[in-house]
């Protein structure tokens, strides 16, 4: 299996966490690759982080990104170049990778994820899931902001075919794209995603695969009381902190917030115990 990461320095702690509910919920993947692709983690960061794979039997391979990609690329305070990084992957990643499954750093695997990795793609570059069925205003906005005509899907969680994914990702589209609708661009990655490669994306379950915890109630309202506590913690493979307010601060006050700093307990533990070990 192989797991795509685009992170900066400030997200590593998330990272750990999230690598930890991954193994602790998929015990039975054995030869797990992680692509990091990143502007300029510091050496001595990027050793402690392939460290912490390494805890899991895990590979790390961190990739710096080439920045004269990015010499036509709309860039400021907005628009940063690590963006693009997740839009441009296929591009970036070596060529014998067919398949990977981005993650952003600030989600949880509470479940196995294999029946996801193996999910027949049927001839599209992507699979990702869509939020807007919480709410039928949101599909009604991005349609009309964007011109789109699918659904708007999160790009927090996406399995990626790269050979598909090569022949239609190009560097100067993407670019294009953001200078075309850069007024009324939100979520700039997601939105040129959207308009893009939207229609080469087939639509996953986000109850199972990309739950925005900040959505509870309204999950069990679409679901006629079925999908409460119980049902996502049984059934839901991936949990998503969108939002600002992130899980690992103590403001938070999401309702999944334990069961992340459960996650963030063990973490520490497992570390901890590595360390006493290579110490000993």
């Amino acid at each position: 299996m192989n797991l795509l990461i685009t992170i900066n320095a400030n997200y590593r702690y998330p990272f750990k966490v999230m690598l930890h509910s991954f193994f602790v919920s998929n015990p039975h993947v054995k030869d797990l690759t992680i692509y990091l692709l990143h502007s300029h983690i510091p050496s001595q960061q990027l050793e402690e982080l392939e460290r912490c794979c390494a805890v899991y039997h895990a590979k790390l391979i961190p990739i710096a990104v080439d920045p004269s990609l990015f010499e036509n690329a709309p860039t400021n305070k907005r628009y940063p170049k690590e963006m693009y990084y997740r839009l441009l992957s296929p591009l970036i990643l070596p060529e014998h990778v067919e398949r990977v499954l981005y993650l952003d750093p600030d989600t949880l695997i509470i479940n196995p994820i294999q029946s996801l990795w193996e999910m027949d793609l049927q001839g599209n570059a992507f699979a990702a899931a869509s939020h807007t069925g919480l709410t039928e205003m949101a599909n009604g906005i991005n349609f009309a902001r964007l011109s789109i005509d699918h659904e708007y899907f999160n790009t927090g969680i996406m399995l990626i075919d790269l050979a598909q994914a090569r022949k239609i990702v190009k560097a100067d589209d993407i670019f294009q794209c953001v200078s075309k609708y850069k007024k009324i661009l939100i979520l700039p990655d997601q939105d040129v995603f959207n308009v893009l490669y939207g229609d080469q994306t087939l639509p996953i379950d986000d109850v199972i695969w990309n739950y925005d915890v900040r959505n509870y109630s309204k999950y069990v309202i679409r679901s006629k009381g079925k999908c409460d506590w119980n049902w996502v913690m049984h059934n839901t493979a991936i949990l998503h902190f969108c939002g600002k307010n992130k899980p690992w601060n103590n403001e938070s006050k999401n309702p999944f917030v334990i069961l992340y700093r459960h996650y963030m307990s063990l973490s520490e533990k497992k570390l901890c115990i590595l360390q006493e070990e290579q110490a000993g």
